[in-house]
């Protein structure tokens, strides 16, 4: 079995070659359910429900997107919501506090295992490593009071400093606070790193004191850290492409070195090359997840809600080629454009994608409210078999602010004039 970080370490080994000629034919119903079930939802929420529980999704995924929009609870909580039994938002925070998993960037901010930091150690963000460093040689007076009083004092975050004027400018193009600036450069640069957030408020303080000593040490050549973070992406999703979709790759390397290294993942076994019925071109799967592939399980009626930012939906040309859904994040559309609503989550019964729901935190009367819901065309509730159970379920295990009391809401939205949950 090949781990992410273990690629680097299969390389010349023959029977690894022996599994990169395999040649991988399935079928799309397979592919589909293949994909239900190694996301862990065949069916939701069968993963035990404790802190090794969120840790098996860690381990299977590589890694999880933050972000800190919480319109129906934050991204990375409604991907453990929607696998781990009874998810309690504490169990991240807890394994955070115990440095289990840390903050890094893979495609964009996200949770990973804090034994993968060597991998990550220098994040490839969105304004690269020679910005930020820049950053600190034009604010370099502020830079180093920043890492004076942290070192000193512990956490501090952004609102413990007075604002300071520096050369950098935000993302559109205005001067930026010289304190945020060295701080993200202090990040990127390996000097500091996330200790915790209140709300959205990022407090900061020095890898020495946030990572185990053995983490730290640990030095990973540049290769092995491409090769680590590219593998990391098609774990993250299982039936990726060769060269991604919606910029999975972006920032890794330059194309060009990118199709060296995705070649050497497929000659030396990390990757296994399949065809899948009516998909173009070959997708590339993890070798231990052939089993799995060729003989995927028949799925439970089973209803997930899948967060916006997961990467089973960033493929969203193999969503539609698949599973005959087309699915747009639509949050950054002016209203008047957008298809549905703001924030939607996809709807997966069994191994299909049957609408999407649009829910809304009720922070004063702690629940959430259903505010609409779109089936897809075909799709009719109360006659797919086991739905209505499978929906009542899903919606009343909610832990996000007693998320059960959305299902009469639910009912009243599509009674009368369309196909109704009874």
């Amino acid at each position: 079995m090949l781990c992410g970080r273990q690629a680097a370490c299969v390389l010349g080994q023959a029977d690894a070659r022996a599994v990169s000629v395999l040649e991988v034919k399935v079928s799309a119903e397979a592919a589909r359910r293949f994909l239900v079930a190694r996301h862990f939802l065949a069916p939701a929420r069968s993963v035990e429900g404790d802190l090794d529980g969120v840790l098996e999704v860690f381990r299977k995924l590589g890694s999880i997107q933050f972000d800190p929009i919480a319109v129906a609870g934050r991204n990375h909580e409604l991907v453990l919501h929607a696998r781990v039994a009874g998810y309690e938002p504490a169990w991240c925070d807890e394994l955070y506090e115990r440095r289990e998993i840390f903050e890094a960037t893979n495609k964009a901010l996200s949770f990973i295992p804090t034994g993968d930091f060597p991998w990550f150690r220098y994040g490839i963000v969105r304004k690269g490593p020679r910005f930020h460093a820049a950053a600190l040689a034009d604010n370099a007076a502020v830079a180093e009071r920043v890492l004076d009083r942290i070192r000193a004092e512990g956490p501090l975050s952004a609102h413990d400093f007075e604002r300071e004027t520096g050369a950098t400018k935000n993302w559109f193009g205005m001067p930026e606070n010289a304190v945020r600036s060295v701080l993200e450069a202090h990040t990127v640069m390996g000097a500091i790193g996330l200790a915790r957030r209140d709300g959205n408020v990022r407090y900061y303080d020095v890898l020495e004191r946030l990572l185990p000593a053995g983490v730290l040490a640990q030095e990973v050549p540049k290769r092995e850290q491409l090769l680590h973070r590219m593998l990391s992406r098609y774990r993250a999703h299982g039936l990726l492409g060769a060269g991604g979709a919606g910029g999975t790759f972006d920032r890794i390397a330059p194309p060009a070195e990118r199709r060296e290294r995705r070649k050497e993942l497929v000659e030396n076994g990390a990757l296994v090359p399949v065809e899948v019925e009516g998909v173009r071109g070959k997708r590339l799967v993890l070798p231990e997840e052939l089993e799995l592939l060729q003989a995927p399980p028949e799925p439970a009626p089973s209803v997930a809600f899948i967060a916006p930012f997961y990467s089973l939906l960033w493929d969203t040309g193999l969503l539609e080629s698949m599973f005959d859904f087309d699915y747009v994040w639509e949050g950054f559309f002016p209203p008047a454009n957008r298809r549905c609503g703001y924030h939607v989550l996809p709807i997966v019964f069994g191994y299909r994608f049957a609408g999407l729901l649009e829910p809304r935190i009720d922070r004063a009367e702690a629940r959430v409210e259903v505010l609409d819901v779109w089936w897809e065309d075909g799709f009719a509730p109360s006659r797919a078999d086991g739905f209505v159970d499978a929906m009542r379920d899903a919606l009343r295990r909610g832990d996000w602010a007693a998320f059960g009391h959305a299902y009469d809401r639910l009912r009243r939205l599509l009674a009368p004039a369309r196909d109704s949950v009874p």
